[in-house]
Protein backbone atom coordinates (compact mmCIF):
# COMPACT_ATOMS: atom_id res chain seq x y z
CA UNK A 1 0.00 0.00 0.00
CA UNK A 2 1.40 3.50 -0.80
CA UNK A 3 2.21 5.81 2.00
CA UNK A 4 0.64 8.91 2.55
CA UNK A 5 3.33 11.66 2.89
CA UNK A 6 3.07 15.26 4.50
CA UNK A 7 5.42 17.61 3.02
CA UNK A 8 5.29 20.35 5.38
CA UNK A 9 6.23 24.04 4.05
CA UNK A 10 5.27 27.84 5.31
CA UNK A 11 6.15 28.33 8.59
CA UNK A 12 6.54 31.66 10.62
CA UNK A 13 9.66 33.27 9.69
CA UNK A 14 10.98 35.38 6.38
CA UNK A 15 12.00 31.99 4.82
CA UNK A 16 8.38 30.94 3.78
CA UNK A 17 9.13 31.98 0.59
CA UNK A 18 11.90 29.81 0.51
CA UNK A 19 10.47 26.63 2.66
CA UNK A 20 7.76 26.80 -0.31
CA UNK A 21 10.06 26.06 -3.09
CA UNK A 22 11.67 23.78 -1.70
CA UNK A 23 8.59 22.01 -0.63
CA UNK A 24 7.82 21.79 -4.37
CA UNK A 25 10.73 19.94 -4.94
CA UNK A 26 10.02 17.40 -3.18
CA UNK A 27 7.07 16.66 -3.84
CA UNK A 28 7.60 16.18 -7.79
CA UNK A 29 10.25 14.31 -6.63
CA UNK A 30 8.92 11.53 -4.59
CA UNK A 31 8.13 8.26 -5.87
CA UNK A 32 4.41 7.77 -6.84
CA UNK A 33 4.88 4.34 -7.14
CA UNK A 34 5.35 3.74 -3.10
CA UNK A 35 3.97 7.21 -1.65
CA UNK A 36 0.89 9.52 -2.60
CA UNK A 37 2.44 13.49 -1.07
CA UNK A 38 -0.10 16.21 0.06
CA UNK A 39 1.24 19.87 0.37
CA UNK A 40 0.55 20.77 4.03
CA UNK A 41 0.70 24.48 4.26
CA UNK A 42 1.30 25.67 7.44
CA UNK A 43 0.93 29.70 8.31
CA UNK A 44 0.41 31.84 11.58
CA UNK A 45 -3.55 31.74 11.37
CA UNK A 46 -3.70 28.60 8.56
CA UNK A 47 -2.75 24.37 9.21
CA UNK A 48 -4.18 23.38 5.60
CA UNK A 49 -3.85 21.02 2.98
CA UNK A 50 -3.72 21.97 -0.92
CA UNK A 51 -5.36 18.61 -2.53
CA UNK A 52 -7.16 18.21 -5.99
CA UNK A 53 -7.57 22.17 -6.28
CA UNK A 54 -8.90 22.63 -3.10
CA UNK A 55 -7.75 23.72 0.01
CA UNK A 56 -8.75 21.60 3.51
CA UNK A 57 -7.78 22.60 6.77
CA UNK A 58 -6.15 20.00 8.90
CA UNK A 59 -7.59 19.28 12.29
CA UNK A 60 -4.93 19.97 15.01
CA UNK A 61 -5.61 17.21 17.26
CA UNK A 62 -4.73 14.31 15.05
CA UNK A 63 -3.01 15.86 11.65
CA UNK A 64 -5.84 15.06 9.63
CA UNK A 65 -8.41 16.86 6.84
CA UNK A 66 -11.28 15.55 5.94
CA UNK A 67 -12.69 15.70 2.23
CA UNK A 68 -16.16 14.86 0.80
CA UNK A 69 -14.78 11.27 0.54
CA UNK A 70 -12.93 10.48 3.66
CA UNK A 71 -11.07 11.49 6.98
CA UNK A 72 -7.19 11.54 5.07
CA UNK A 73 -4.71 10.43 7.68
CA UNK A 74 -0.86 10.30 6.81
CA UNK A 75 1.65 7.69 7.12
CA UNK A 76 4.97 9.90 7.93
CA UNK A 77 5.52 13.61 7.95
CA UNK A 78 8.34 15.49 5.74
CA UNK A 79 9.03 18.80 7.13
CA UNK A 80 10.85 21.33 4.91
CA UNK A 81 10.15 24.29 6.82
CA UNK A 82 12.93 26.71 6.79
CA UNK A 83 12.64 28.37 10.62
CA UNK A 84 10.19 28.20 13.12
CA UNK A 85 8.32 25.97 13.91
CA UNK A 86 9.24 23.17 11.85
CA UNK A 87 13.19 23.65 11.75
CA UNK A 88 13.83 24.82 16.04
CA UNK A 89 11.81 21.39 16.89
CA UNK A 90 7.65 22.92 17.42
CA UNK A 91 6.87 20.50 15.00
CA UNK A 92 8.50 17.34 15.92
CA UNK A 93 7.30 17.79 19.51
CA UNK A 94 3.93 17.69 18.51
CA UNK A 95 4.24 14.67 16.20
CA UNK A 96 6.29 12.87 18.68
CA UNK A 97 2.81 13.65 20.80
CA UNK A 98 0.18 12.31 18.45
CA UNK A 99 2.42 9.35 17.29
CA UNK A 100 3.37 10.38 13.58
CA UNK A 101 6.77 9.41 12.54
CA UNK A 102 8.71 12.46 10.03
CA UNK A 103 11.82 12.20 8.02
CA UNK A 104 14.01 14.62 10.09
CA UNK A 105 15.81 15.03 13.27
CA UNK A 106 13.97 14.96 16.17
CA UNK A 107 12.91 17.64 18.44
CA UNK A 108 16.42 17.88 20.67
CA UNK A 109 18.49 18.21 17.81
CA UNK A 110 16.40 20.64 15.81
CA UNK A 111 16.20 22.64 18.60
CA UNK A 112 19.98 22.52 19.76
CA UNK A 113 21.23 22.96 15.85
CA UNK A 114 18.69 26.24 15.52
CA UNK A 115 20.39 28.01 18.22
CA UNK A 116 23.72 29.05 16.63
CA UNK A 117 25.03 30.06 19.82
CA UNK A 118 24.31 27.07 22.12
CA UNK A 119 25.19 24.28 18.94
CA UNK A 120 28.47 25.46 18.72
CA UNK A 121 29.12 25.93 22.26
CA UNK A 122 27.89 22.42 22.41
CA UNK A 123 30.19 21.32 19.64
CA UNK A 124 33.46 23.22 21.13
CA UNK A 125 33.27 20.10 23.84
CA UNK A 126 33.77 17.56 21.18
CA UNK A 127 36.76 19.82 19.32
CA UNK A 128 35.03 21.49 16.68
CA UNK A 129 36.33 24.40 15.68
CA UNK A 130 33.72 27.32 15.86
CA UNK A 131 34.86 31.52 15.71
CA UNK A 132 35.19 33.61 19.04
CA UNK A 133 31.52 35.62 19.40
CA UNK A 134 29.26 37.18 21.94
CA UNK A 135 25.58 36.92 22.76
CA UNK A 136 22.58 39.39 22.69
CA UNK A 137 19.83 39.11 24.24
CA UNK A 138 16.75 41.46 23.72
CA UNK A 139 16.84 43.92 26.96
CA UNK A 140 21.03 43.96 26.87
CA UNK A 141 22.80 46.86 26.24
CA UNK A 142 25.80 45.74 23.48
CA UNK A 143 28.53 48.16 24.02
CA UNK A 144 30.38 48.46 20.24
CA UNK A 145 33.38 49.57 21.87
CA UNK A 146 33.56 46.39 23.94
CA UNK A 147 32.29 44.30 20.95
CA UNK A 148 35.04 45.36 18.44
CA UNK A 149 37.51 44.93 21.30
CA UNK A 150 36.76 41.25 22.00
CA UNK A 151 36.17 40.62 18.16
CA UNK A 152 37.86 43.04 16.01
CA UNK A 153 36.52 44.23 12.30
CA UNK A 154 35.12 43.05 10.31
CA UNK A 155 32.38 40.52 12.40
CA UNK A 156 29.42 39.09 11.40
CA UNK A 157 26.39 40.12 13.12
CA UNK A 158 23.28 37.48 12.50
CA UNK A 159 19.98 36.65 14.30
CA UNK A 160 20.97 33.66 16.83
CA UNK A 161 17.74 31.92 15.59
CA UNK A 162 17.17 32.68 11.62
CA UNK A 163 18.25 31.04 8.26
CA UNK A 164 18.78 32.16 4.53
CA UNK A 165 21.04 34.97 5.76
CA UNK A 166 18.09 37.19 6.51
CA UNK A 167 18.81 39.54 9.12
CA UNK A 168 22.68 39.16 8.53
CA UNK A 169 25.12 42.06 8.00
CA UNK A 170 29.07 42.44 7.90
CA UNK A 171 30.05 45.04 10.01
CA UNK A 172 33.40 46.72 9.05
CA UNK A 173 32.94 49.93 11.82
CA UNK A 174 31.87 51.04 14.58
CA UNK A 175 29.07 53.44 13.56
CA UNK A 176 27.91 50.28 11.86
CA UNK A 177 27.15 48.27 14.51
CA UNK A 178 23.63 50.00 16.43
CA UNK A 179 21.89 49.10 13.08
CA UNK A 180 23.46 45.72 12.34
CA UNK A 181 22.00 44.94 15.86
CA UNK A 182 18.55 45.99 15.12
CA UNK A 183 18.43 44.24 11.53
CA UNK A 184 19.35 41.22 13.43
CA UNK A 185 16.80 41.61 16.61
CA UNK A 186 14.15 42.29 13.79
CA UNK A 187 14.09 38.32 12.83
CA UNK A 188 14.71 36.93 16.04
CA UNK A 189 14.83 37.65 20.05
CA UNK A 190 18.80 37.14 20.36
CA UNK A 191 21.94 38.05 18.02
CA UNK A 192 25.18 37.03 17.68
CA UNK A 193 28.05 38.63 17.01
CA UNK A 194 30.91 36.58 15.14
CA UNK A 195 34.10 37.37 14.37
CA UNK A 196 35.60 36.73 11.04
CA UNK A 197 37.49 34.12 9.45
CA UNK A 198 39.20 34.70 6.43
CA UNK A 199 39.39 31.40 4.46
CA UNK A 200 37.07 29.56 1.70
CA UNK A 201 33.27 28.54 2.54
CA UNK A 202 32.56 24.99 1.95
CA UNK A 203 29.62 22.77 2.90
CA UNK A 204 28.89 19.31 2.94
CA UNK A 205 25.31 17.70 2.49
CA UNK A 206 24.73 13.96 4.28
CA UNK A 207 22.27 11.07 5.24
CA UNK A 208 21.25 8.17 6.84
CA UNK A 209 20.15 5.67 4.22
CA UNK A 210 18.41 3.65 6.86
CA UNK A 211 21.79 1.55 7.06
CA UNK A 212 24.73 4.13 6.55
CA UNK A 213 25.30 7.55 7.15
CA UNK A 214 26.37 8.34 3.87
CA UNK A 215 28.05 11.85 3.09
CA UNK A 216 27.95 13.77 -0.23
CA UNK A 217 30.27 15.50 -2.64
CA UNK A 218 31.82 18.95 -0.48
CA UNK A 219 30.78 22.02 -2.36
CA UNK A 220 32.76 25.19 -2.53
CA UNK A 221 30.43 28.69 -2.29
CA UNK A 222 32.25 31.94 -4.20
CA UNK A 223 29.76 34.95 -3.83
CA UNK A 224 30.03 37.51 -5.74
CA UNK A 225 29.57 39.76 -2.86
CA UNK A 226 31.37 39.87 0.78
CA UNK A 227 29.89 36.84 1.85
CA UNK A 228 27.09 34.36 1.02
CA UNK A 229 24.04 36.19 1.67
CA UNK A 230 20.19 35.45 0.31
CA UNK A 231 21.35 36.86 -3.28
CA UNK A 232 24.36 34.26 -3.61
CA UNK A 233 21.93 31.83 -2.21
CA UNK A 234 18.81 32.12 -4.02
CA UNK A 235 19.38 34.76 -6.84
CA UNK A 236 22.70 33.15 -8.49
CA UNK A 237 25.16 35.46 -7.28
CA UNK A 238 27.36 33.14 -6.70
CA UNK A 239 29.93 30.40 -7.92
CA UNK A 240 28.67 26.59 -6.02
CA UNK A 241 31.30 24.21 -7.40
CA UNK A 242 31.02 20.38 -6.62
CA UNK A 243 32.74 18.82 -5.97
CA UNK A 244 35.02 21.55 -4.39
CA UNK A 245 38.44 22.28 -6.05
CA UNK A 246 40.36 21.68 -2.73
CA UNK A 247 42.89 18.51 -1.83
CA UNK A 248 41.14 15.42 -1.19
CA UNK A 249 42.68 15.76 2.35
CA UNK A 250 40.74 18.85 2.74
CA UNK A 251 37.63 16.66 1.79
CA UNK A 252 37.87 13.77 3.93
CA UNK A 253 38.38 16.44 6.59
CA UNK A 254 34.98 18.13 5.69
CA UNK A 255 33.26 15.37 5.52
CA UNK A 256 34.76 13.62 8.39
CA UNK A 257 33.90 16.10 10.68
CA UNK A 258 30.22 16.56 9.30
CA UNK A 259 29.99 13.09 10.10
CA UNK A 260 31.17 13.39 13.81
CA UNK A 261 28.74 16.27 14.23
CA UNK A 262 26.07 14.55 12.66
CA UNK A 263 26.54 11.49 15.11
CA UNK A 264 27.19 13.77 18.29
CA UNK A 265 23.56 15.63 17.81
CA UNK A 266 21.78 13.11 16.94
CA UNK A 267 20.68 14.27 13.58
CA UNK A 268 18.41 12.40 11.28
CA UNK A 269 17.39 12.43 7.77
CA UNK A 270 19.33 14.78 5.32
CA UNK A 271 21.34 17.80 7.17
CA UNK A 272 24.17 20.09 5.30
CA UNK A 273 26.64 21.81 7.40
CA UNK A 274 29.02 24.85 6.64
CA UNK A 275 32.26 25.78 6.79
CA UNK A 276 35.21 27.89 6.50
CA UNK A 277 38.66 26.35 5.70
CA UNK A 278 41.33 29.18 6.53
CA UNK A 279 44.87 28.75 4.54
CA UNK A 280 46.81 27.20 7.08
CA UNK A 281 43.90 24.35 6.67
CA UNK A 282 42.04 24.45 9.37
CA UNK A 283 38.16 23.66 9.12
CA UNK A 284 35.74 26.24 11.40
CA UNK A 285 32.49 25.49 11.74
CA UNK A 286 29.84 28.08 10.58
CA UNK A 287 26.55 26.01 11.43
CA UNK A 288 24.44 22.57 10.90
CA UNK A 289 21.33 22.68 8.97
CA UNK A 290 18.47 20.01 10.12
CA UNK A 291 16.32 21.35 6.97
CA UNK A 292 18.58 22.41 4.57
CA UNK A 293 16.97 24.03 1.16
CA UNK A 294 15.42 22.00 -1.65
CA UNK A 295 14.67 24.48 -4.34
CA UNK A 296 16.15 24.21 -7.95
CA UNK A 297 19.04 26.63 -6.81
CA UNK A 298 19.90 25.09 -3.85
CA UNK A 299 23.03 23.50 -2.65
CA UNK A 300 21.99 19.34 -1.52
CA UNK A 301 20.27 18.83 -4.71
CA UNK A 302 23.46 19.35 -6.79
CA UNK A 303 25.89 17.36 -4.24
CA UNK A 304 23.41 14.57 -4.93
CA UNK A 305 23.60 14.72 -8.75
CA UNK A 306 27.45 14.87 -8.48
CA UNK A 307 27.57 12.06 -6.28
CA UNK A 308 25.67 9.97 -9.59
CA UNK A 309 22.49 9.44 -7.18
CA UNK A 310 19.14 10.22 -8.13
CA UNK A 311 17.30 12.42 -5.86
CA UNK A 312 14.03 10.61 -5.68
CA UNK A 313 16.18 7.03 -4.72
CA UNK A 314 17.67 9.33 -1.97
CA UNK A 315 14.26 10.78 -0.66
CA UNK A 316 12.76 7.42 -0.43
CA UNK A 317 15.75 5.69 1.14
CA UNK A 318 15.39 8.83 3.76
CA UNK A 319 11.44 8.55 4.35
CA UNK A 320 11.50 4.49 4.55
CA UNK A 321 14.75 4.90 7.68
CA UNK A 322 11.67 5.74 10.15
CA UNK A 323 8.64 3.94 9.02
Amino acid sequence: MKRKVAVIYGGYSSEANVSQKSAGTIFERLDRNLFVPYMVEITRTSWHVHHNGGVFPIDKNKFTFLTDEEEVAFDVAYIIIHGTPGEDGKLQAYFDMIGLPYANSNQFAAALTFNKWACNSFLRAFGINTAKAILIRKGDTPNPIEIADELGFPCFVKPNDGGSSYGVTKVKTLMEMPDAIAKAFSEGDEVVVEAFISGREVTCGLYFDGETLVPLPVTELIPEGEYFDYDAKYEGKSQEITPAEIPDEWTKMVQDTSKLIYRRIGLTGIARIDYIITGEGKLYLLEANTNPGFSSASIVPQQIEADGKEMMAVLTQVIESVL
